[in-house]
């Protein structure tokens, strides 16, 4: 039985209802990023309000601290982070890439950022350890890639990739539990069909594109998103992993994915930049002292309903916690306000003319994706 019902298309781009344990949510979905269990800065509570339904933490943080076993006697992830909605986790991939592991066929050895001690993170381990958590989505442990790279090293990660995705798979014994493979490949068209090819031919019950947003071109990127697409199974979810960039989150969209994360919102809002209809705004510019406007006339979040741009300016400069708190709930709004009108405009058919407006804000990069951890 299908975990997706898709109600409307246009073109490729489609919209519907994903079925989790802990929720039924509407399709495209923005995740923001709760590494640790709470988004940073941001209680629980008020990403709720915001309308999100789904918050992504990290396997590798929360398996050192404060241990998947303690997670699981509080009641499991949703029921220690106090979130009203699902969770989903990732492997613990992103860090094998990010923190330098040593990879073998068995898995990836690396440092415990807490404490220097020697860590290894297997398929099994990757598994067992979401399943103790209890996400509402797993992750399949894969092999992440830095671009550019050799082809060597490409293929060499692709191989072990498709073996851990087996691993994962057999490893996975929680029904309830969705677990979701991931497929790579870089930029290389061929290598990305061969790594969809053998993801799907494995069975999931949702398909993850990731390595991408690590370096390559924003042209590329796409390009590696269309040739995976075209091979996933349309009855399931598509994920694409570490994508916030409105451009890439939009046009991804037109292509068919229906799941996107990211740190970059919340991460760019504690250096001081704000997310709005008009493009990336710097709260510490001069342009923004004493004035008594919101950040966006047309914006309904409680930021923009009760903070000044002179406040804003003023705290960047002397307190940049509350600062970065109060522009983390704004880029949060901006974002589920993006997703929200990518997923009308493909009710209403438009979805075309919406990306002819977002590309005249967002068509020069500003955002710098492909993060799952912040």
């Amino acid at each position: 039985m299908s975990n997706l019902l898709v109600t409307h298309t246009d073109g490729s781009a489609r919209s519907g209802q994903l079925h989790l344990r802990s929720a039924t949510v509407e399709t495209p979905l923005f995740i923001p990023v709760a590494t640790r269990g709470i988004v940073r800065y941001v209680p629980s509570e008020l990403v709720a309000d915001l309308g999100f339904q789904v918050l992504l933490s990290n396997t590798y943080h929360l398996m050192l601290r404060p241990g998947a076993e303690l997670i699981a006697t509080m009641g499991g992830l949703n029921a220690f982070t106090g979130f009203r909605g699902a969770s989903l986790t990732d492997s613990g991939g992103f860090q094998i890439m990010s923190l330098g592991a040593k990879i073998t066929d068995e898995g990836a050895r690396f440092r415990n950022v807490y404490d220097g001690s020697w860590v290894t993170l297997t398929p099994e381990d990757a598994m067992t350890t979401q399943e103790q958590i209890g996400a509402d989505i797993a992750m399949a442990l894969d092999v992440c890639t830095q671009l550019p790279s050799p082809e060597a090293v490409l293929r060499q990660n692709l191989m072990l990739t498709g073996q851990w995705a087996e691993r994962s798979r057999a490893a996975h014994t929680d029904d309830t539990q969705q677990l979701f493979g991931i497929v790579q490949g870089g930029v290389d068209s061929e290598l990305r069909k061969q790594s969809t090819a053998t993801i799907t031919a494995i069975g999931f019950d949702g398909y993850a594109i990731g390595g991408l947003a690590v370096g390559e071109s924003r042209e590329n990127t796409l390009e590696a998103v269309r040739t995976v697409v075209e091979g996933l199974p349309a009855e399931r979810p598509r994920y694409l992993m570490g994508v916030g960039d409105p451009y890439l989150l939009a046009h991804a969209t037109a292509l068919g994915v229906d799941m996107f994360d990211c740190v970059a919102p919340t991460r760019i809002a504690r250096h001081g930049t704000a997310l709005t209809n008009q493009g990336p705004l710097r709260v510490k510019g001069l342009a923004n002292r004493g004035v008594d406007e919101p950040l966006e006339l047309d914006c309904n979040c409680r930021v923009c309903q009760r903070v000044s741009r002179g406040l804003l300016h003023h705290l960047a400069h002397v307190d940049t916690e509350s600062a970065g708190t109060l522009l983390s709930l704004h880029n949060l709004a901006f974002q589920f306000r993006l997703i929200t009108r990518l997923r009308r405009s493909i009710r209403e058919g438009t979805i075309k003319a919406l990306l002819v407006d977002i590309d005249k804000v967002w068509g020069t990069p500003v955002i710098r994706s492909g993060s799952h951890a912040d």
